[in-house]
């Protein structure tokens, strides 16, 4: 993304104010230098999961903010009036939230957060310009620097020394220490403003950050600085050349990539352990007394819990064992959304290689999401009526981490944000085979059939023949009244679609599902797999699978539960 790069130099002796545009400014500023530092910061990743994905999520985070604070600009781009500031640091804190991937990228958010409340409310007495900055020095850009780092370290559930968190806290304190005194001076003798804290805020960050591996074991044994707060100290140093005009100094590398796989062979279990298996990621509407039992259960079924955000939007970040768990956590807490999961893969020596061969799966619903999780997919969340988009895809592609990745869209509509993505991927160097999936079913059969072990190309001709062996059908309930190849229906009405024509139109859905069953069934069939929707209940699973017995002795049937997903009960024969 290209956006407006910093005016001149300003005079050094003028207080320097952090304005919309500057804020502006800094977004591009710090999204173009975690592009250039990405791969560095990915390479020094070994807290709290050496799984190489520090930088990416950083710059993930910083796009989404970014691309947040142009709409607002855009939105006046017709008319005589700018942004002001709180209208700008509210929509980058927002972007932020939504847009965070990762541990370092999710507290990243929450420093911008605790920035925006300081600097979105600090106006009414201050004497603003009609650009929304705060005429009076430094000290709103400290409070706020001071209240990122307070919310930061009260969104983790247990605060790491030598992390992002103590770079965030070393920047606010240096920052603090350019307010003026009783007479009116300040500590270090500087002009007092904004570009006198930002300096001292960048110039704490980065012995902060120097003084990491001396606090944090595995970082010293690796003989790098943590990563998370490299990422920081770049976004840090944007901040700087956005206020100022002056870029500071290039940081030197913590260590270059090809140093690092043998980088933690020496971690002891009692430091290091080898940690849970999934990372799960999503946003979630809820209260605050939500989002207190939400932490509670999250704690005791892993580690790593960030969850920021405030009024009614969280986003929430885990590492588990159960995928499912945690995200029947946030089921019960409100409604989450944008889940993502993914599994960390082989990590030998705690340092996660990248992976010969990935799956992604877009799914229908939560209960899928944790199952194809656990088979070692990464999945991509379809809501109803909201599909992901080709970048969503890509995103689940790059974190899937291997050189070799079966796309399953398991959708008939999603083919061309599909085979964009696979097409992008590609062009960033990762082997992609898509496979034209129509129906989550399908996706399952491809994955049942899934060997890592084998040639890539016999892998996906065997996933693809698994796939188009299974035929699909779903349930549906009828908006209007409208023709269909079944006659006509009438809003209410349950459809059953085979293959994704209306076969079948009832009223009662077992009733409704058995007619289908009949349907597909007589032409053959081994296994049926049926996903059921989160309020359809247990009795018609059980009827269902004593219908099948009852009438096709030879044929198997399992059931898995969907969770929230558009359809009430989705099947496969296989």
């Amino acid at each position: 993304m290209q956006l407006p790069a910093q005016a001149a130099k300003e005079d050094p002796q003028v207080p320097q104010t952090l304005d919309a545009a500057a804020v502006r400014t800094w977004c591009s500023l710090a999204l173009d230098a975690l592009g250039r530092d990405r791969e560095e910061i990915d390479a020094i990743n070994v807290y709290p999961v050496a799984d190489g994905d520090t930088g990416t999520n950083l710059y993930l985070t910083v796009e989404s903010a970014a691309r947040a604070v142009e709409a607002v600009f855009d939105a006046h781009a017709t008319g005589t009036s700018v942004p002001d500031l709180p209208d700008t640091v509210r929509a980058m804190a927002h972007g932020a939230l939504i847009g965070a991937r990762g541990n370092s990228g999710t507290i990243l958010a929450q420093l911008l957060r605790g920035m925006a409340e300081v600097l979105g409310e600090e106006r009414a007495d201050r004497g603003d310009g009609a650009d929304g900055a705060v005429r009076g020095g430094g000290d709103h850009l400290a409070r706020a620097l001071h209240r990122a780092a307070e919310l930061a370290r009260e969104a983790v559930a247990h605060p790491v020394e030598g992390t992002i968190l103590t770079v965030a806290s070393a920047a606010a304190d240096a920052a603090a220490r350019t307010r003026p005194t009783a007479d009116g001076a300040t500590g270090d003798g500087a002009v007092y403003g904004d570009g006198a804290a930002v300096h001292a805020a960048y110039a704490g960050a980065r012995v902060a950050l120097a003084a990491t591996p001396g606090q944090l074991a595995v970082l010293g044994r690796a003989g790098v600085v943590d990563a998370g707060g490299r990422g920081l100290l770049a976004v840090l140093a944007a901040l700087v050349e956005a206020v100022t005009g002056d870029a500071p100094s290039p940081v030197a590398p913590g260590a270059r990539p090809h140093e690092l796989p043998a980088v933690v062979e020496s971690c002891d279990a009692d430091d290091s352990p080898a940690g849970p298996a999934f990372e799960v990621i999503y946003l979630l509407e809820t209260d605050e007394p939500g989002i207190a039992r939400l932490r509670r259960r999250l704690d005791a079924l892993g580690d790593s819990l960030v969850v920021v955000g405030g009024d009614g939007l969280w986003n929430v970040h885990v590492h588990v064992d159960d995928a499912g768990a945690a995200v029947e956590a946030g089921v019960e807490a409100g409604r989450p959304y944008r889940i993502r999961i993914t599994h960390f893969g082989a990590v030998a020596g705690h340092q996660r290689e990248r992976a010969q061969r990935a799956v992604v799966a877009v799914v229908p619903g939560e209960g899928l999401a944790g199952l194809c999780a656990e088979a070692g997919a990464t999945t991509v969340l379809a809501r109803p009526g909201e599909p992901p988009a080709s970048g969503e895809l890509v995103d689940a592609i790059r974190r899937a981490h291997a050189h070799e990745v079966v796309l399953l869209p398991n959708d008939a509509e999603l083919r061309h944000t599909a085979a964009a993505a696979a097409e992008q991927a590609r062009a960033e160097g990762i082997r992609v085979a898509l496979i034209p999936t129509r129906a989550a079913v399908q996706g399952i059969a491809a994955l049942a059939v899934h060997e890592p072990g084998r040639r890539f190309d016999e892998d996906v001709v065997a996933m693809t023949s698994a796939a188009g062996a299974t035929r699909y059908a779903e349930l549906a309930v009828a908006e209007r009244q409208s023709w269909t190849m079944a006659g006509i229906c009438q809003a209410g009405d349950l459809l059953g679609l085979i293959d994704g024509d209306v076969a079948v139109i009832g009223t009662e859905l077992a009733a409704t599902a058995e007619t289908v069953l009949d349907r597909m069934l007589s032409a053959g069939g081994e296994l049926v797999t049926l996903v059921v929707g989160q309020d359809v209940p247990d009795t018609l699973a059980e009827r269902l699978e004593r219908y099948v017995r009852d009438g096709h002795l030879a044929v198997d049937t399992v059931v898995y539960r969907g969770g929230h997903q558009s359809a009430p009960l989705l099947i496969g024969v296989e």
